[in-house]
């Protein structure tokens, strides 16, 4: 369905078609037969009124809905204000319904045109009776219909236009409408004259000519502008095509120099390949070699192990011994470390007691008891200190004795090393297995060491 004052659209050659001369023969003679109401206003069931020829009056009393049936007439010949139809909004023309009759939803107004040959738009141009159709629907708005055909709401206003009447024609004479004349403005009055001299549809129809040439020269403008829009697009895109065409030159030049560099790469790929299987082939005949050295060496290592044997048991019985005499002179070391503690101890007690036995002398008052004192005292540490050096000399003497038995421990320790060694030089390729033996050798290594220092410190 169509809102008020729309309908389906017409092809350009209606629209813009010339008035004829059958058009304006039935301007002329064109007549209303009949109005058919079906729920407008207060007729809830469908109604026709006849429009015999001469004068036709409808009688009644107030409020009996007189003016309806000119209400329909002036609907259904294309009024578009609600105000006019004295509602607030188009829906209000429906049957709302009484206390005993339910609303309507559709509301419809026919009028019979005769003798209407060339009045109306193609394809109903040489139809001689016209019914000229207007319905609503509540809340979907109204539509227009000539004989059944969908039209605009602006075909039907212009037709009943060129036969001087119309939903606000003069001819439509309401209460008050006489006194509106009279006061009217001349541009009302030529109004007036325009319908009566059959003119009203060809100002109708050059409004709308107006209309559509502003529509023009406004599509005009914004072709323009368009047209200048698609010119600054078409600058750019032939900047992009001539950057596209450098990007695909340059394209085909690298593509061309990485199929170079590739090969390039390919043929020293090649090569060094080639070269790595050589240094390979030569590789794996040098590991081939090295297994049979290797295989030669454990065999010989093998044979050598178990010629050892023998020297391992000598050495282990002189490190045993010597191991011993470390522990011996670890011990003498530490007696000595006590009796210089001692010797310390008291020479330390000796300076005291002379720098005692000095502030003595110094004290004139008790000179006597002190010196007593001091007296007893220095022969007590004389004599101590005359047993010193007996005791000093005794532990110098067990030193030496350590002493010589270390050096004994490590000459025969020496000795043992000297077989091992001998051992080992029968088998030249046991290389490793001489290493392990000094690695083994070597922890008697630190006793020599540490027992070394004992004969200086006894010096």
């Amino acid at each position: 369905m169509m809102d008020d004052g729309a309908a389906a659209p017409a092809t350009p050659e209606e629209e813009d078609a010339p008035r004829s001369d059958a058009q304006r023969i039935a301007s002329v003679r064109a007549t209303l037969a009949r109005i058919r109401i079906a729920g407008f206003k207060s007729f809830a069931e469908p109604t026709v009124v006849e429009v015999r020829p001469g004068l036709t009056g409808i009688v009644g009393p107030n409020g009996c809905g007189k003016s309806n049936v000119v209400e329909a007439l002036r609907w259904a010949m294309g009024e578009t204000s609600a105000r006019a139809m004295r509602g607030g909004e188009m829906d209000d023309v429906i049957f709302a319904g009484t206390a005993t009759r339910a609303g309507r939803n559709l509301a419809e107004v026919m009028l019979s045109l005769e003798d209407a040959e060339g009045l109306a738009p193609p394809p109903n141009h040489e139809q001689p009776e016209l019914e000229i159709i207007r319905r609503i629907n509540r809340g979907e708005g109204s539509n227009f219909r000539v004989n059944g055909k969908e039209v605009r709401a602006r075909d039907v206003q212009t037709m009943f236009a060129d036969i001087g009447s119309g939903a606000r024609a003069s001819a439509m004479v309401s209460q008050g409408r006489v006194s509106t004349l009279i006061q009217a403005k001349p541009e009302d009055r030529r109004q007036v004259l325009e319908e009566a001299a059959g003119i009203a549809g060809l100002r109708a129809r050059k409004h709308e000519a107006e209309l559509k040439l502003r529509q023009a020269e406004t599509n005009l403008g914004r072709a323009e502008d368009l047209l200048g829009q698609l010119d600054t697009q078409r600058q750019g895109l032939q900047r992009q095509a001539r950057q596209a065409n450098r990007y695909r030159n340059l394209s085909g030049l690298v593509r061309q120099a990485e199929g170079e560099w590739l090969a390039i790469l390919a043929a020293r790929a090649d090569a060094a390949s080639r070269l790595a299987g050589d240094q390979l082939a030569a590789a794996r005949a040098a590991v081939r070699a090295a297994e049979s050295d290797a295989e030669a060496a454990a065999i010989a290592a093998f044979e050598a192990e178990q010629a050892i044997p023998a020297p391992r048991a000598t050495e282990a019985t002189t490190r045993t011994a010597l191991e011993r005499r470390r522990v011996e002179t670890e011990g003498l070391e530490a007696e000595e470390r006590r009796a210089r503690d001692a010797l310390d101890a008291a020479e330390s007690r000796l300076a005291q007691l002379k720098r005692d036995l000095a502030h003595a002398e110094g004290v004139l008052r008790d000179a006597d008891t002190a010196r007593e004192r001091l007296t007893a005292e220095a022969e007590a540490l004389r004599a101590v200190e005359t047993s010193l050096p007996g005791r000093r000399d005794a532990a110098q003497a067990a030193l030496a004795a350590a002493t010589q038995a270390a050096q004994a421990a490590e000459a025969a320790a020496e000795a043992a090393t000297i077989e091992a060694a001998e051992a080992a030089a029968r088998v030249q390729s046991a290389a490793e297995a001489r290493n392990a033996a000094q690695a083994r050798h070597a922890p008697a290594a630190p006793g020599r060491h540490r027992a070394g220092p004992a004969p200086g410190s006894a010096r």
